[in-house]
Formats: C-alpha cells, structure tokens, sequence
C-alpha cells in the first residue's frame, strides 16, 4: 500500500505522485506512467504490482497541470473527460508534463536504476520519455496512442525499449506497428491477441493472458536493464 507525496519539477511547479515502497532494499525503480484517466485504483494496483516485485514505483499525476485530484473510471462519460483532460494536457508549450516525468524519475533514482512503463496516454508519454527524459534505464510502453504516428515513430530512444500492442487496437492500426517495427529494429515489439487497453482489469477489453505474458516480459526486461 502506498502513498501520495508531492514533487516539484524543473520549473517549480509541485504535483502529487503516489510512491510504492518494496519491502527491504529496492533492487530499483519503475516510474508508472497513467492512462487519460489518472492516477486512479487501477495506476495504483500497478504501482503496487512493481513495488511487491522489489521497485520503488512512483505514479506521477501528469494531469495535475490542467486538473487536479483526477480519478476516473472506464464509463463513455469518463472516456470524454479523459480525452479532454490529455488534449489540455498536449497543448501545453514543451516540455509540458514531460518536466513532471523527469522530477518523477529524479525521485525514483534514490533507489537505483530507474524504468518506465505507461499505458495508453502513458505509453506514447513513456515513448518520448525514452527519448528525452534523463536518468532511465529502459522503457516499456503499453499500447501508446499515437505512439505509432510518423511523428512520435521519428523519435530516437536512448535507452532499450520494449513495447506492447494489440492487433485488435482500433485505436492503433496494425499497418502502423508494422511500420513503427521498421523504423525501430531495436525496440522489442510484441503484438498480442487483443485490444486496446488489454492491461487494465478495470475495462471491458481486459486480457488476462496477454496481461500476463506482457508483465512477465516486462519483469524480465526490467530484471535486465534495471535490476
């Protein structure tokens, strides 16, 4: 069980972010990026998920510079307020919520070397995270909305990436993973029978198997470049 505390980013601007502590001495840290519906029970299970496998897991509130106190569900209402949420969020001028990521795994480094995975908004922010935030180690988007946009494709990782799809996504169409795939031969692709979202135990399009075999990869991945 874990904790909200406050950090404050380049540019001063504090925001919360829930922290999981392992039990005993991390073996690192995974910084957990939120879908469009903010640090809610879902962000948080996850973040507990990574701190029982020995992490410090933090979960910045990367809504926190439009709305504050965000927790959403899955309903078509909550759907509606997400988009409008991440669009307030993007238009931002740079680096945006990006600044609040970087201060999340500033904090994160305390206990090693430092992850991230995200998660539908989070997937595409953890993709250019990978790419231009400082301090990480490796990166593991889930089903990054846009992620596979020509635009966010011509970004450069520095550092390993492995990333997870669906093939059922109708948000990401599978020509365009196919594309992001030649693009990057480097980054580990995996695509699995399914849609979007297929992480969450909270939404209708949850896949228990492909949830499973993605964490495990992820753990291993994490295992080899974190700790």
């Amino acid at each position: 069980m874990g904790q909200f505390i406050d950090l404050t980013a380049k540019d001063g601007f504090t925001f919360p972010a829930y922290v999981a502590e392992p039990t005993g001495k991390p073996k690192g840290a995974v910084v957990v990026v939120q879908e469009i519906f903010g640090v809610n029970s879902h962000i948080r299970s996850v973040a507990d998920g990574y701190a029982a496998e020995g992490y410090l897991a933090v979960a910045p509130a990367t809504f926190h510079r439009v709305k504050q106190g965000v927790e959403l569900g899955y309903t078509d209402d909550d759907m509606k307020a997400g988009f409008a949420l991440k669009t307030a969020v993007e238009a931002l001028p740079a680096p945006g919520v990006l600044q609040d990521i970087q201060a999340a795994v500033d904090y994160a480094s305390r206990a090693g070397k430092v992850g991230i995975v995200g998660y539908c908004w989070g997937g595409l922010l953890t993709w250019r995270a990978a790419a231009e935030v400082s301090g990480l180690a490796a990166a593991a988007p889930y089903y990054g909305g846009g992620m596979t946009s020509p635009e966010e494709t011509a970004r450069k990782p520095k550092v390993p990436v492995m990333a997870h799809f669906g093939n059922n996504d109708h948000w990401i169409p599978l020509d365009t993973i196919d594309d992001f795939k030649k693009a990057h031969p480097d980054v580990e692709v995996h695509v699995y029978e399914c849609g979007h979202g297929f992480n969450c135990d909270q939404r209708g399009s949850y896949d228990a198997a492909a949830a499973k075999l993605a964490k495990e990869r992820t753990l291993a991945f994490f295992r080899k470049h974190v700790g």
